[in-house]
């Protein structure tokens, strides 16, 4: 049987091995924070077509805001495909209302099929042009360039090219800021692993690509037995080392109306970490790998503490790790924004792991069912 201070060393061991592989992703992370995007208002403006397609469902109390925008876009000339995926409130009709008045809207209002990867299927089936933008019926763009940004960069080179939605603020909600905290995690990851020319997701909150790349890549045919992944997984599986672009210029976000309970936000969550598994094998090891090194941190540097064990050691590795995370995550949430979030960032990191190993294992034992 094996005696404490033979613990206590083993444990040490997996302890410093796991500080510095949690280190080494944040520095890999750094490079996302230095990346520099300027926006330009005189900016020079493309004469192609736009696509922009938006599936709703009973979103009858966010189209409204979200047609406004879009129709006010400073971009000469775009069209708007409105999905209406058998809702039972006054979404339809809202549509055919702004379709009524703006000759550049579209609608179409699924019948036999259902979803939001079918509504997307029929959408680029019937869209006009080649460029394709794509958002949520509760998205609202940041600015009137919104489809100049993020669409500038498609070429014969970049078939890609991802954007940053955000969640609306509200202060005094706790939730709220894990929301938010969660989606800036998620961004700093996505956009670093695309800058280091490893794309493995995009949004469809702000996503675009052009219409040959859905219909080269067999559209969503590989992954129509589930119900998500109709972006994180269309990127994962079709992007590669060259013909991904990012947009991170503030004047291209969107912004979502949030999750206002704990347990909607948690089936969300229960969705996105199902998905996970289906992608690449290689980002299933890179982005495992990262959040076990994330949990073990915290799990070791408690059991050592408990142990009384090598306490200034561990202690002073804590720290050094804390600050690195809280400087890298700090230099992405000013660069997307979320400035509000720095003070607590040292808080929120522990919460949401706990939360995503919470999620993990609810996944593991009971396979979901329902989405909404």
């Amino acid at each position: 049987m094996l005696q404490l201070p033979i613990i206590s060393e083993l444990l040490l061991v997996l302890y410093v091995a796991t500080v510095l592989v949690n280190c080494c992703y944040y520095l890999y992370f750094l490079k996302f924070g230095y990346t520099k995007g300027v926006f330009v208002k005189n900016h020079p403006i493309q004469n192609e077509g736009v696509s922009i397609i938006v599936c709703a469902r009973n979103e009858a109390h966010n189209i409204d805001s979200l047609l406004q925008s879009l129709v006010n876009q400073h971009y000469p000339l775009f069209e708007i495909i409105l999905v209406n995926d058998h809702s039972t409130d006054a979404t339809l009709a809202l549509m055919r209302r702004y379709a009524g008045f703006h000759n550049c809207i579209k609608v179409i209002d699924l019948k036999s099929e259902t979803g939001k990867k079918a509504g997307i299927t029929q959408a680029i089936a019937k869209a006009s042009f080649e460029k394709l933008l794509f958002t949520d019926a509760d998205c609202i763009p940041n600015s009137p360039y919104w489809i100049t940004l993020m669409t500038e960069n498609l070429n014969d080179t970049k078939t890609f090219v991802l954007g940053y939605s955000g969640y609306r603020s509200y202060k005094n909600s706790w939730l709220n800021k894990l929301i938010r905290f969660e989606t800036l995690l998620t961004a700093m990851q996505y956009f670093s692993y695309a800058t280091h020319d490893n794309a493995y997701m995009g949004v469809g909150r702000n996503l675009s690509y052009f219409k040959k790349t859905f219909n080269t890549g067999n559209g969503f045919e590989k992954h129509l037995h589930l119900k998500a992944g109709d972006d994180d997984l269309f990127v994962n599986q079709n992007a590669t080392a060259t013909n991904v672009a990012t947009c991170f210029i503030p004047e291209s976000f969107t912004y979502s109306e949030p999750k206002k309970t704990w347990k909607e936000w948690f089936i969300q969550k229960r969705r996105h970490t199902d998905v996970a598994k289906e992608y690449k094998m290689k980002h299933q090891i890179q982005l495992g790998l990262f959040y076990v090194s994330q949990f073990l941190f915290f799990i070791l540097f408690f059991a050592l503490l408990i142990l009384k064990q090598f306490f200034t050691l561990v202690c002073v590795l804590a720290l050094l790790r804390i600050i690195l995370v809280w400087f890298v995550t700090s230099k992405t949430a000013i660069k997307l924004k979320e400035n509000r979030l720095i003070p607590v960032i040292p808080i929120l990191e522990p919460f949401l792991i706990s939360l995503q190993m919470l999620i993990f294992i609810s996944n593991t034992l009971v396979k979901p069912h329902r989405w909404n």
